[in-house]
């Protein structure tokens, strides 16, 4: 499927490890090897240039001549404190060079190998318990792809409504944001959420509840979406569409529920113009913070038959039958509801139940 979406250009970012689990670190093994290589053949480079400088201060005992191929050997049995004792610093300052400047570069040398080695070895062993740790916590959970200003606000207000922060997912490609996704106490993985892997083995998507996808670029939530879809085609899907024209490309791709903050933001702009507390009302039944809620619930068999009366305190705003839908004036005409209806309930915050 093409997707000819309008987008802004925004700066590629790299994938590292944050948090909880998975995704490489910003520089690859290999790589990181490399580094670290050069790095300890330079520090060894130094102290035989330093050593050799101030071969006086040595002494062979083999045969008291000091080479440059005796100022290299001596250098690598001291810094890997080997020590055969052959070689020996006989002067006050070859014996303060030695303490003050081989010994701190031995110990650093052995902090870059001990640190190599967690990072290439014990690490992976360690997120591969701290994956599995993870995974076993996960069911029917959510998972925010994108943790910009939109993926902020939908957390935020996830957790004020009650959503148990074990059970929110984040996904996003800058340290900052995953950083942020931390401090709220939820689960944050630094990494590309188009990755396939990364959305099955470590946000567990299989058993997810909702995806939520606001990455800021409409291609690159197309990319995700279908991902997703690929993935699991049962978990409810919403997007956010930063251009209006694509709601119905997201919509083909699987998306159950298309938001647009621009143009709900729009909306919202316009009906304050002649209308001063409309927004805030709007506001109050959208937010865990406000005065009432609007719930949206599946008719249970205690409900099969009752009126719109007989819902109070609770009040009835719409119903879902079979793709129609039915408006409160239909109720008050003698219509009941059915098994299958979908409600939309106007409810008082103190009568709503936190989800777990």
């Amino acid at each position: 499927m093409a997707f000819p979406f309008k987008t802004k250009s925004t700066p590629k970012s790299s994938l590292f490890l944050r948090r909880v689990v998975h995704t490489p670190s910003d520089l690859d093994p290999g790589r990181t090897l490399l580094i670290r290589l050069g790095i300890v053949l330079l520090l060894f480079g130094l102290l035989i240039g330093l050593l050799w400088l101030d071969r006086e201060g040595l002494k062979d005992h083999s045969d008291g001549h000091m080479s440059f191929v005796d100022v290299v050997y001596f250098t690598m049995v001291t810094v890997t404190t080997v020590g055969y004792g052959d070689i020996v610093p006989v002067t006050p300052r070859a014996r303060m060079i030695d303490a003050l400047v081989v010994t701190p570069v031995r110990i650093f040398i052995w902090i870059i190998f001990l640190g190599t080695a967690y990072q290439l070895a014990l690490r992976k062993f360690t997120e591969v318990f701290r994956m599995a740790k993870l995974q076993s916590n996960l069911d029917q959970h959510v998972v925010v792809c994108g943790f910009g200003h939109t993926g902020y606000s939908a957390v935020k207000e996830l957790l004020a409504k009650g959503t148990n922060p074990e059970h929110i997912v984040v996904i996003d490609p800058r340290d900052d944001r995953v950083r942020t996704a931390v401090e709220l106490g939820i689960v944050a993985l630094k990494g590309d959420a188009t990755q396939e892997g990364l959305l099955q083995h470590a946000a567990f998507l299989s058993q997810a509840k909702a995806v939520i996808i606001a990455s800021g670029r409409d291609d690159t939530n197309a990319l995700i979406l279908l991902t997703v879809r690929n993935l699991n085609s049962r978990c409810r899907v919403i997007v956010s569409a930063k251009e209006e024209e694509n709601v119905k490309l997201f919509r083909q791709g699987g998306a159950q529920t298309i938001i647009s903050p621009a143009t709900y933001g729009g909306y919202m702009l316009a009906a304050a113009v002649d209308q001063q507390y409309l927004a805030d009302y709007l506001e109050d039944f959208l937010t865990a913070g406000g005065q009432v809620n609007i719930v949206e619930r599946a008719v249970e068999g205690v409900d099969v038959g009752k009126t719109a009366k007989d819902l109070q305190p609770d009040v009835l705003l719409r119903v879902y039958r079979q793709g129609s839908i039915l408006s409160p004036w239909e109720f008050q005409d003698g219509q009941r509801l059915e098994a299958g209806d979908v409600m939309l309930l106007f409810r008082p915050v103190q009568d709503e139940k936190p989800e777990s």
